[in-house]
């Protein structure tokens, strides 16, 4: 079968394409490349820096991160020793220069305000004295649920600079909620909506999902009038996956489902249903899931910001990418292992932190790939001459067939000649057209992934 007919059969919805490659395509450096090594000739000017925290109060019915339910005494104190040694090691791998700038921060997870406020101070402390980013004067968005998005933890990260604050609501009606496994009542959610703007963080986005169980077009509707009452700047609208693993996946008999076309009818319809109440209500489509209040402040680059070369990750669940190499640490979803790597990880002296161990090397022809994902998949879409002057060439090119196909199913437009772009059509279909354009050796890597 070929990949266009894969993608047909297997119809809208085959991966949240966020990274490339995956981290399932991840694997164990046998040279350990130094950090030094890596990043000695890499621009450093502009970079990115990631915080995760692996801790979450509960685990989503949904959820497939790298994080790990609650944690016993003293392992947050023990993992931010840990962040903090890394930090350390990999500050020094850059080089004592002034050229070392960060340009944006990210706290992520997991849940970063599991932490108390006291930890998140540390956790601030870590990212400007330990690795210089001026949290105040760049862009810095914060992960958080309604549950640990209190007073006192919103104060803390409002005064050390938080410009956007990301909670993961899903959904507005309470057995919605509970079908998704994500226990929480409606009058916690609006409490914690209360809270954010009370802080004044100058961004909030609402994450929301469709696709649940019993989930209706009413409901869906009730959830977004919901969400559009506290006039968020951002709204996130996720399909809901079933992954391997996952709460929802032990629920289903027999395990994860296969392809079924009710229910992809069910979430293209909810997303169409979505997409055009926002666009109503005065908000732009950045991409297919990220939608945002057209007064609202500008926040630098959207979705695959914290994708670009140039990022520094910390933490046992990040990723950093170089030109050459993207690595991290293991990777896995049960909660045994992922309880392994932590410990591993916190029990680690700064040495080992000064070597790539996991990774996904970076030829040419995957840098292409990956601009022409990061890209595409962007409502704005790929300028050509952008495109031209990274890599010499057009797009098609290098991707001619993938691009034929998709402007034979009506997914790209012809309307700029300039400009590469998906369609409505083509955008609603991004968790198809990602996949689609992953290459023959990701691919197989992927297939090939144990999971654990």
């Amino acid at each position: 079968m070929t990949t266009a007919e894969q993608a047909t059969r297997t119809g809208p919805y085959q991966h949240y394409v966020y990274a490339y490659p995956h981290k399932t395509a991840y694997r164990e450096l046998p040279d350990r490349p130094s950090l030094k090594a890596l990043w000695a000739a890499e621009p450093k000017d502009t970079l990115s820096l990631y915080l995760h925290i692996p801790f979450c109060e509960v685990r989503c019915g949904f959820c497939n991160l790298f994080t790990r339910i609650g944690a016993p005494d003293g392992l947050t104190g023990a993992y931010l020793d840990a962040l903090e040694r890394q930090a350390r090691t990999v500050r020094e791998a850059l080089g004592e220069t002034d050229d070392v700038r960060f340009a944006t921060a990210a706290f992520g997870g997991g849940t970063p305000t599991f932490l108390t406020a006291a930890e998140l101070d540390r956790l601030c402390d870590i990212a400007e004295h330990r690795m210089g980013a001026d949290l105040r004067a760049v862009p810095l968005s914060v992960e958080a649920s309604p549950a640990t998005a209190t007073a006192d933890r919103l104060a803390v990260l409002a005064g050390r600079g938080t410009t956007r604050l990301s909670l993961g609501v899903q959904s507005f009606v309470d057995s919605e909620a509970r079908a998704a496994v994500r226990p929480q009542r409606r009058a916690e959610v609006e409490a914690a909506l209360a809270r954010v703007r009370d802080a004044a963080v100058p961004v909030l986005n609402i994450d929301l999902i469709y696709g649940i169980d019993g989930q209706t077009e009413q409901s869906w509707r009730h959830s977004l009038d919901a969400a559009l009452a506290w006039r968020p700047e951002e709204l996130y609208l996720y399909p809901l996956y079933v992954r391997p693993l996952t709460g929802l996946d032990r629920r289903a008999p027999g395990g994860a489902p296969g392809p079924d076309p009710a229910w992809d009818e069910q979430r293209l319809r909810l997303y169409r249903a979505g997409r055009d109440h926002l666009l109503a209500h005065g908000y732009t489509q950045q991409s297919m899931r990220m939608f945002r209040r057209t007064d609202a402040p500008p926040q630098g680059a959207d979705d695959y910001a914290c994708q670009t070369d140039g990022m520094i990750g910390l933490g046992c669940g990040a990723r950093s990418y170089t030109a050459g190499l993207h690595y991290s640490f293991d990777y896995a979803v049960g909660m045994h292992q992922i309880r392994g790597i932590i410990d591993d990880y916190v029990a680690s002296n700064a040495s080992d932190f000064a070597h790539a161990e996991v990774g996904h090397p970076m030829n040419p022809q995957e840098a292409r790939r990956r601009h022409l994902l990061q890209s595409l998949l962007q409502a704005e879409g790929l300028r050509l001459d952008d495109y031209r002057a990274r890599f010499g060439g057009a797009p098609a090119d290098d991707f001619g067939p993938e691009l034929e196909r998709f402007a034979d199913r009506g997914w790209l437009t012809d309307t700029d000649p300039t400009t590469l772009r998906l369609t409505p059509e083509g955008l609603a279909h991004s968790d198809a057209i990602g996949p689609e354009l992953f290459s023959p050796a990701v691919r197989a890597a992927m297939t090939a992934y144990e999971r654990k």
